[in-house]
């Protein structure tokens, strides 16, 4: 079936005006049973959930055909598929995707209905200096949100259908009421991840982690040994502690990502990066993009160049493809492009995004254009810690604010979202590219250096003339 194809008949069914009015209504928030009308629904599905007002019930009995056609599709038994849902996190995740085509339609690539994740900069007080800092860390703002303000915006997120909270900073973990939100938020049914440093995590630490509700930690780690990285992080001693509260972390039970920014100074110890990683336990690695912004914009000359990004990419993809226990992850919307290039012929290929490398046979390859590359406004959005929302943390661009702004109104309606969301508007060589579905470039980046979002990223091998122009504008 050829992707045309494909796009029409999801077009014709779920993505038709009718069938999205329908869905429009499904995807509401109840207020008898205070959840989403498919959450609720799910939950009477799989049984988890003994009763519900008409209108969920009535929901029920629809999002019980989809489920079984889906699990048709992917080969999967009903009991399968009740035991997969009872998990709160994938109801949300589903409420949240069928509100997205009620409210954008079927679109390449996919908007979800709310934002999958949101990444919150809960403090900007950090123990450490680190060189690249998007968030400028190290002391608290005078302004950042209050232990109410916070809960306050926990339950807007929860209304609104968000599905995974992320804690970030800062160190989060130096914030006194951290454990207080996390509770809070985990409790809501929400998946509770947070970004941390590392350094703080002992055995206790961890163990207080678990019982506040936190289940996904992701800690930086810049070098496979500790002259990179404590050099990057400003501190003397860093990486030793950095290492064990990783280990603590892995011993606990968590999931556990290592995230390195990738630089000039550190990309060719990247193998061996991941290689302790895996050694230690950790499920994934994450090589994140080097960003511009916040103490970035002081060491511009530390980021790769397009080629280096194209070697240090091919890199990664060599490590995922031994097989190895953990998985190898980037946030360089052009690894899914690396990707297909490699696979090309391949009846089954791998197909990188930001959270998943999922793998895609036939026909299902064609759905990548809809998983999409960058996610800034499409599937996750940030916030500062005073509240300010933005595209994403590396996004330093304010379109709302979550004390003053109708949240769910904003993610539907803003503007600059609005643009992130459509690749056809991109400016060469982005906007032409024929895997600006798969990739679209790292809008932060293009933000980052030209200050303009719809620029090409200039981190791409297709975009060297924009590289160097903007680095001659930079000196």
């Amino acid at each position: 079936m050829k992707t045309q194809t494909t796009i029409q008949l999801l077009k014709s069914t779920i993505g038709n005006p009718v069938t999205r009015t329908v869905l429009k209504g499904m995807s509401k928030y109840c207020e008898k049973d205070k959840k989403n009308r498919i959450e609720v629904a799910i939950g009477l599905y799989t049984g988890q959930r003994k009763d519900a007002c008409l209108s969920c019930k009535a929901t029920e009995k629809i999002i019980a055909k989809v489920l079984k056609k889906g699990g048709e599709a992917f080969g999967l038994t009903e009991e399968e598929i009740k035991k997969k849902f009872k998990d709160p996190h994938w109801a949300r995740g589903l409420a949240s995707t069928v509100r997205g085509v009620a409210e954008f339609g079927v679109k390449k690539p996919f908007t979800s209905g709310a934002p999958f994740q949101v990444v919150w900069d809960v403090t900007y007080a950090c123990n450490l200096k680190c060189k690249h800092c998007y968030a400028t860390a190290g002391k608290t703002w005078k302004d950042e949100l209050t232990t109410e303000q916070a809960k306050h915006a926990i339950d807007v997120f929860d209304r609104a259908g968000v599905t995974i909270l992320a804690f970030s900073g800062g160190e989060p973990l130096v914030r006194p009421d951290i454990f207080e939100l996390t509770r809070y938020a985990a409790d809501k049914g929400m998946y509770v991840a947070i970004a941390t440093n590392g350094t703080l995590i002992t055995k206790e630490k961890a163990r207080e982690m678990k019982k506040a509700g936190i289940e996904f930690v992701q800690i930086s780690l810049d070098g496979s040994n500790a002259e990179t990285h404590d050099t990057f992080r400003g501190i003397k001693g860093a990486f030793d502690k950095t290492v064990e509260g990783i280990k603590n972390s892995v011993a606990e039970g968590f999931f556990v990502e290592v995230s390195t920014t990738v630089t000039k100074y550190n990309y060719m110890e990247v193998p061996e990066i991941i290689k302790l990683s895996e050694k230690i336990g950790v499920d994934w690695f994450m090589a994140y993009n080097f960003v511009p912004t916040g103490r970035g914009k002081e060491i511009l000359e530390t980021d790769l160049t397009p080629d280096e990004r194209e070697e240090m990419l091919k890199m990664l993809w060599a490590e995922l493809k031994k097989g190895r226990k953990i998985n190898v992850l980037s946030t360089a919307p052009q690894f899914a492009r690396v990707a297909l290039q490699h696979e090309e012929g391949k009846s089954q290929k791998i197909v990188p995004t930001h959270f998943y490398n999922p793998k895609l046979a036939g026909q299902l390859v064609d759905l990548a254009e809809f998983i999409g590359g960058c996610g800034a406004g499409r599937f996750y959005v940030s916030m500062r810690a005073n509240g300010d929302l933005q595209p994403c943390v590396f996004f330093p661009l304010k379109v709302g604010n979550i004390l003053e702004d109708d949240f769910e109104e904003l993610w539907i309606n803003n503007p600059i979202l609005k643009d992130l969301r459509n690749k056809d508007i991109l400016n060469e060589n982005c906007g032409v590219c024929e895997y600006r579905y798969y990739c679209g470039g790292c809008r932060a980046r293009a933000y980052g250096y030209t200050g303009d979002y719809l620029s090409p990223d200039p981190g791409c091998i297709y975009n060297k003339e924009v590289y160097e122009k903007a680095i001659k504008a930079w000196m």
